[in-house]
């Protein structure tokens, strides 16, 4: 099959080797031209997926509409901040089309999928998430991911072309409640590794984390999402992995910024984007707009956008009025 994947990051480059290391054709986009040429001469990704070689058969490309012409799946790894720019290229596009990017546009709260129906119009469009670090899955250490689709057949189709021992797809439904879980999830692995930042044991982060799921159910829910959804692995799977592991580029902004870092100077300074930055806007006025409690993420925000001390986050958010648990 001749595949192309939009986004050269370390998630793009690392589906697109296990893609091709399958004997499909894949094209690799890229917004920057150096990384393309690095792809194409040297076969590897250093700036991402450092000691990871490419297969021969992952070409790279900078120009989006050479890179989906003729392609019969596409896969969207771009930013969620650069996501409607990225898959404009994709107007008569009419496969199948897979979002892997975990986001929610601050400006209209639409998500990936959203994004891409009115992007590609023509496509059948499938949300794959989960708990799948890129370094992890390009080393074909073992991990779950689930598909979903309105489109069952689509859903399917993308399961058979993924599915490995190494990366077993499962597939769903539940489209929003799947992008919602990963997007979320990002935002509350600030939160945790600010903990960590501050020197807090096992204990508080796995509160914080616990109580993270019914905030995340709550909020998905009032979305229109599936309130199972969110113990699955796009939901509770997503947010274990990427509270706990050194790997995660959000725990570790977290960490930082319970050292005393500031935001600012964090984002400035990292190679790729934290999605859990941006994405604390979205969900802090995605909540506002359905009426929904979501004290983690509003200290979260407040952290990020409103200057809070961290330890006065920390305090408001423990200080809460006790209630029963939901």
């Amino acid at each position: 099959m001749k595949i192309t994947v939009i986004g050269a990051g370390a998630w793009g480059t690392a589906l697109a080797r296990m893609l091709a290391s399958r004997k499909h054709g894949v094209t690799l986009w890229d917004y920057f031209p150096e990384t393309v040429e690095t792809i194409n001469r040297a076969h590897c990704n250093e700036r991402y997926l450092p000691g990871i070689e490419l297969p021969v058969n992952v070409r790279g490309e900078a120009d989006a509409n050479k890179a989906v012409a003729g392609a019969e799946l596409v896969v969207v790894a771009s930013v969620s901040k650069g996501f409607r720019n990225a898959t404009k290229c994709l107007k008569g596009f009419s496969q199948i089309a897979v979002s892997v990017t975990k986001g929610i546009e601050f400006e209209t709260g639409a998500t990936m999928t959203d994004i891409l129906a009115e992007n590609a119009p023509k496509a059948r469009i499938v949300a794959m998430s989960g708990p799948t670090l890129a370094m992890e899955v390009a080393k074909g250490i073992p991990t779950a991911i689930v598909a979903a689709s309105t489109d069952a057949s689509a859903a399917q189709t993308v399961q058979a072309l993924f599915h490995s021992p190494a990366f077993r797809v499962y597939t769903s439904s539940d489209v929003h409640g799947v992008e919602l879980g990963g997007a979320l999830k990002n935002v509350i692995a600030i939160g945790a590794g600010v903990c960590d930042g501050l020197g807090f044991g096992d204990n508080s982060k796995a509160a914080l984390v616990t109580r993270a799921v019914s905030e995340m159910r709550r909020l998905g829910v009032a979305c229109g999402a599936k309130a199972e959804t969110f113990i699955g692995l796009s939901g509770l799977g997503d947010l274990m992995v990427t509270c706990f592991s050194k790997l995660s580029r959000n725990r570790g902004f977290g960490e930082r910024l319970g050292k005393g870092e500031k935001a600012e100077a964090i984002v400035a300074s990292m190679t790729a984007v934290a999605e859990g930055y941006p994405n604390a806007r979205s969900a802090h006025e995605l909540a506002r707009k359905h009426h929904v409690q979501a004290p983690i993420i509003e200290q979260v925000h407040a952290m990020l956008y409103e200057g809070k001390d961290v330890r006065k986050a920390v305090q408001d958010l423990t200080a809460r009025e006790s209630k029963a648990e939901d």
